[in-house]
């Protein structure tokens, strides 16, 4: 029959008959229950609740109820769910494959049982609690001792392929169940890092699942993101370094966090220094950790790359990252996915960046989407290192024109506020642009610095720097201020005239109100907000640092440098230290930051608060 679907051997032959210990077969227990006499059922139910019955008391009524599912109809619920607890997986492997025939029997005979099937399977998705009594408090813990942990999760995986294979809609049953079953967020880090893995595993067999089972994880890693501040995780850690703090952090105190037993003492973590002090970040870290090594492992067949199943990976990716990434705000670490995702071929990062292009020039999305884009656009270009001058080029020819016929459509004198509400795409792209040229004018201008030149000219910026949109004014002053700095070395366009005249002259910065009134606004959209600025998680940054372009910090003598514009009379050859700087590899930052000694905190941009203001001596 149907068993033999799975390959005949999957299940053990029949083990001997032995008597039954009460009141006949199980199909006389059954039919006498029907007729209203209920003892021996109810004798039947004690005995397979026993926490202490025998693997071959198991097997025999096992096998048994594999000849009854017929039997076994809606009402019989009851009888179902005292089978459905039965201690199988820690049973011998006789116990677990007569199981697993049991199983797939039931299921066809009597679908109405899927549901709860699939609740107990999936319910194994974690460690097993156990209690352990202390000082006669009940104390619940993840039992991880269990050696077999990964045999049992294997074992959970056959049980629902089993399931699939006899009941075709299977997945449709199953993904509210995975949603219902997601651990808390303050559940032990095992806990939380088995679920994960575990249902990333199940979108392997069941390829219809893999989108909304994406979906759910980051949708969880985003909660968990957001309610952690980047800066709340740098405070946690600086004080787990300090000695002085010896008293238990108020970090702790604040989330009532599961601990995993064997976590506290030995072995089986890494050493404190891998650990993330703050408790959901070390979370979010393990989790990061495991959804890189998923996206690694699709992607790549016997080490290579395969092409195609990539290419599908990016798509459900990249449509997550639409609907959860792209709207929610000041998320650190969770988009990254998206970056290392398009490390594994230039062709994907290009498409990537097709993708946000068109979402920021299309005027019928919603403003602060297309702004949005335009951060991740600058964000990217100006961090992954994995992108090469040529694809920067191109990116910024698209950006700029597209800001050219923008300027070209304003009414002249009809708008000389700075909008931002209207005007707000345009803003975000000035930025994206003049955030791209901070971090890769070295190497647009490198090989050949008349060439560079020439190019960076015919981007023409003074036009929009000088256009009544007034971006200088907008954008956010740390990168006004190398921007600045940088397009007067070169003699691209000189700024500090608008910028001196944007000090002394209160332009009120306005958004369009209800009813079309201009209301003065003091909180400016384009906060310091940079998809890609420095990933701070340990074990998981371990992935994205090398494909990552840290900002370097620039010298006394870079700054010195900065000031004097290159002589139209130089030589391309004469050396010039400030072009010729290395790639930039310094975890360090800005260092135009008026006290020094925060220099090597600080991005040109930091998510963390606003960006220090930069200062360069007009």
């Amino acid at each position: 029959g149907a068993v033999t679907m799975l390959g005949g051997d999957e299940f053990i032959s029949s083990p001997p008959r032995k008597t039954v210990r009460f009141g006949g077969t199980l199909t006389e227990i059954l039919v006498k229950y029907e007729k209203g006499d209920t003892t021996d059922f109810e004798l039947l139910k004690h005995q397979l609740s026993d926490p202490d019955i025998k693997d071959a008391q198991i097997i025999n009524w096992l096998h048994e109820f594999r000849a009854s599912v017929a039997y076994l109809t809606k009402e019989l619920e009851q009888l179902v769910s005292v089978l459905l607890k039965l201690p199988w997986l820690r049973r011998s492997r006789e116990v677990v494959e007569e199981y697993l025939g049991f199983l797939g029997n039931l299921v066809s005979a009597q679908t109405v049982h899927l549901r709860p099937c699939l609740r107990m399977i999936v319910s194994q998705f974690v460690p097993p609690r156990i209690t352990i009594r202390e000082d006669d408090v009940d104390i619940s813990d993840s039992d991880d001792d269990d050696e077999n942990l990964s045999d049992n999760f294997n074992t959970c995986h056959r049980a629902l392929q089993t399931v699939a294979t006899y009941v075709p809609s299977t997945p449709q049953f199953l993904m509210p169940i995975l949603v219902e079953n997601f651990p808390f967020i303050n559940k032990s880090e095992r806990t939380l890092e088995c679920y994960v893995h575990n249902l990333l595993r199940v979108t392997v067999y069941l390829p219809t699942l893999r989108l909304p089972i994406l979906e759910l994880i980051i949708e969880k890693l985003l909660k968990l993101d957001v309610s952690t501040p980047q800066q709340d995780i740098e405070d946690a850690e600086e004080n787990a370094n300090n000695p002085d703090n010896a008293e238990k952090s108020t970090e702790e105190g604040l989330f009532d966090m599961e601990e995993d037993e064997e976590r506290k003492g030995d072995k089986a973590v890494s050493s404190r220094s891998e650990r993330m002090a703050h408790p959901l970040a070390e979370r979010l870290d393990i989790l990061m950790t495991i959804l890189f090594s998923y996206i690694k492992d699709i992607c790549h067949v016997g080490g290579k790359l395969d092409i195609d199943r990539t290419k599908d990976l990016y798509r459900d990716l990249v449509s997550v990252f639409d609907k959860l990434i792209l709207p929610t705000h000041a998320s650190c670490h969770v988009q990254y996915f998206m970056f290392y995702i398009c490390s594994f071929k230039l062709g994907l990062a290009e498409a990537f960046l097709d993708h946000l292009w068109k979402k920021l020039h299309d005027p019928n999305n919603p403003s602060v989407i297309r702004q949005t884009a335009g951060t991740y656009i600058g964000s990217f270009l100006a961090r992954a290192k994995f992108i090469p001058v040529v694809t920067v080029k191109a990116c910024l020819d698209l950006l700029v024109n597209w800001l050219h016929k923008y300027i070209d459509n304003q009414d002249t004198g009809a708008n000389a506020y700075c909008d931002v509400a209207l005007h707000g795409p345009f803003y975000s792209t000035c930025q994206a642009v003049f955030y791209t040229l901070i971090f890769r004018h070295k190497q647009l201008l490198d090989g050949n610095l008349r060439k560079g030149l020439s190019y960076l000219q015919s981007l023409n910026f003074e036009r929009i720097v000088m256009c009544q949109l007034n971006p200088l004014k907008i954008c956010i002053p740390s990168i006004v201020n190398l921007f600045a700095a940088i397009t007067r070395k070169y003699q691209l366009v000189f700024c500090y005239t608008i910028i001196e005249r944007n000090n002394r002259q209160f332009i009120p910065v306005v958004r369009s109100g209800p009813g079309g009134d201009l209301v003065q606004t003091c909180t400016n959209p384009l906060d310091s907000f940079f998809p890609f600025d420095p990933y701070i998680l340990k074990r998981s940054k371990k992935t994205i640092d090398p494909l990552y372009q840290f900002w370097e910090e620039l010298s006394a003598e870079d700054l010195e440098n900065l000031k004097k514009p290159i002589k139209k009379g130089t030589s391309e050859d004469e050396d010039d230290d400030f072009l010729k700087g290395e790639t930039p590899q310094n975890d360090g930052v800005v260092g135009i930051a008026p006290n020094s000694y925060e220099s090597n905190t600080r991005s040109p941009v930091s998510s963390i608060g606003s960006p220090s203001d930069c200062f360069v001596l007009y």
